[in-house]
């Protein structure tokens, strides 16, 4: 199944490099992977093209001008470069495990996307894990367990894999807690929606505001969890000066009953 990976980046190179190298170990290699750039300095496109130069996989790198945080612009400009029907979106703070695509494409299925869940690194480890280039998707559950014990994880619940079964779609409404850190869909039911809403812009929400619109629009929720983590890089907490503003927002959009983002993928057609 041709898929496309489009993972968020934005001035942390050092970060971008390590998920860069957890896709570049995948169990599947015949995906492409985009980096969607809400504006990075010249040093994130030197790295993407650096490593574009020696990865197994097609790896391209999408910008946009810096005008604060748009990261659902960002996702719909990289989304519109690529005609994979399946997408699959991380950001750019975000290692995933080896088999990270290959269990996202196991579970994904006609009507549905898939909700993944991560494991927080602490801010210790995260400055260890980037100076030491510490291979994160190769790790078995004996150093996690370390990693746990010194508290250099939050948990580890993520780490165990269970099976598809009917369980995993028992909530299929649910929208709360459901992050594009970890999330895959159809493209069709992507486009279906109008894509990503850009009229959420500084941090938080536009990821609530997608799967709202998608449960509206008939596709349900798939639980990923216990199947597909991604091992979330420390850093500071975003300004979320604009979040009071988007969660009005989010607030009308849910009061609604339409299904298409207002300022969405028809902007990048």
């Amino acid at each position: 199944m041709k898929t496309a990976v489009i993972v968020t980046t934005y001035n942390r190179p050092d970060a971008l490099a390590a998920v860069l190298a957890g896709f570049f170990e995948q169990t599947v290699l015949d995906f492409e992977l985009l980096v969607a750039d809400d504006g990075s300095r010249e040093d994130t496109r030197a790295l993407v093209l650096e490593h574009a130069a020696r990865a197994p996989i097609a790896l391209r790198h999408v910008w946009q001008e810096d005008l604060g945080f748009r990261a659902a612009a960002a996702r719909n400009r990289a989304v519109a470069q690529t005609q994979a029907p399946y997408l699959i979106f991380v950001d750019g703070d975000c290692v995933p495990g080896r088999a990270f695509v290959e269990q996202h494409r196991a579970l994904a299925c006609p009507g549905c996307f898939l909700a993944g869940n991560r494991v927080l690194l602490s801010e210790t480890f995260t400055r260890r894990v980037l100076g030491e280039r510490l291979p994160l998707q190769r790790w078995r559950i004996a150093r996690w367990l370390s990693a746990w014990a010194a508290r250099d994880v939050n948990c580890l619940l993520p780490l165990l894999t269970l099976p598809d079964g009917a369980w995993r779609e028992r909530a299929p409404r649910r929208w709360h807690g459901v992050k594009t850190c970890n999330l895959s869909l159809w493209r069709a039911d992507f486009m279906r929606v109008n894509g990503f809403d850009e009229s959420f812009v500084g941090w938080g929400l536009e990821d609530s505001d997608l799967v709202t619109r998608l449960i509206r629009a008939g596709v349900r929720h798939k639980n990923a969890r216990f199947a597909a983590p991604v091992f979330h890089l420390w850093h500071r907490e975003n300004d979320r000066s604009r979040l009071a503003e988007n969660q009005k927002l989010l607030e009308g959009i849910r009061a609604a009953d339409h299904i298409e983002a207002r300022v969405g993928m028809n902007r990048h057609a």
